[in-house]
């Protein structure tokens, strides 16, 4: 293989047989849970990184079922995510994300930095509750339940909510491992349709796990649950810091 096609075909690992195909990637009946809480101020502030600002103490940790994905296949994700503001605008920082595909685990990490890893989330409708799991092996990491449809909530507004842009911290090491790339990236939702959204009582329980440490951000209150299922398009993103700048 000549260096130019090396060029022309190099867009992800390995060269001749990718894990995933060329974006962009569109979501349909991707189904949401996220229960908002209230956590400690020091928690956050010993995992949020500068430039970003959390204005309170707030952590939303989402079940995402997506049984029907452009090139990531069928899968369920499960993580947390941090209401912060960049430069004055809202937005949120991915903190963590687990799931059980690699195609999507490989694609986020590489080309957004996606903070993601193997595991097993999931999320079931058991009469009139909604649970949602995530094991690491056989090991249990968070617990959640939620009321099954109770209030309808206003759908463009939940749109609205997911328009806002995201944040992540990319790294790729050098061969001697030290970061090549440490970047800030920005990216936003696409062409966001969102079919049917509700809230309703819900309660989340974390715990402790030394590769899955989603309890390294405790639940001391929880402040709210939505439940919306959607379709969309995840964008490509922007480099809005670059910490080895300089």
């Amino acid at each position: 293989m000549k260096i130019d096609d090396v060029k022309r075909r190099a867009y992800a690992m390995p060269l001749t047989n990718p894990s995933y195909p060329r974006g962009p990637y569109r979501f349909f009946d991707r189904e949401y849970v996220i229960i908002t809480y209230r956590t400690d101020p020091e928690a956050i502030a010993a995992v949020l990184p500068e430039p970003l600002v959390a204005p309170n103490p707030i952590v939303k940790y989402e079940f995402i079922r997506m049984p029907s994905s452009t090139g990531f296949g069928d899968y369920t994700e499960s993580g947390q995510v941090i209401p912060v503001q960049y430069e004055s605008v809202d937005g949120g920082y991915v903190h963590s994300m687990y799931l059980d595909d690699d195609a999507p685990i490989a694609g986020g990490r590489e080309i957004w930095g996606f903070p993601k890893k193997l595991a097993q989330p999931k999320i079931s409708h058991e009469g009139d509750v909604i649970v949602g799991t995530l094991h690491y092996g056989s090991v249990l990491c968070a617990s959640a339940t939620m009321g099954f449809k109770h209030v309808a909530l206003d759908k463009e507004k939940v749109a609205q909510s997911l328009a806002t842009p995201s944040f992540l911290l990319k790294i790729i090491p050098h061969v001697d491992a030290t970061p090549r790339i440490c970047e800030l990236v920005r990216y936003y939702l696409e062409d966001i349709h969102v079919k049917e959204a509700w809230s309703s009582p819900a309660d989340i329980q974390l715990f402790n796990h030394v590769m899955a440490d989603v309890a390294r951000l405790p639940v001391r209150e929880v402040l709210s649950a939505v439940h919306f299922t959607a379709d969309l398009t995840l964008g490509h993103g922007e480099v809005v810091h670059d910490y080895l700048a300089g």
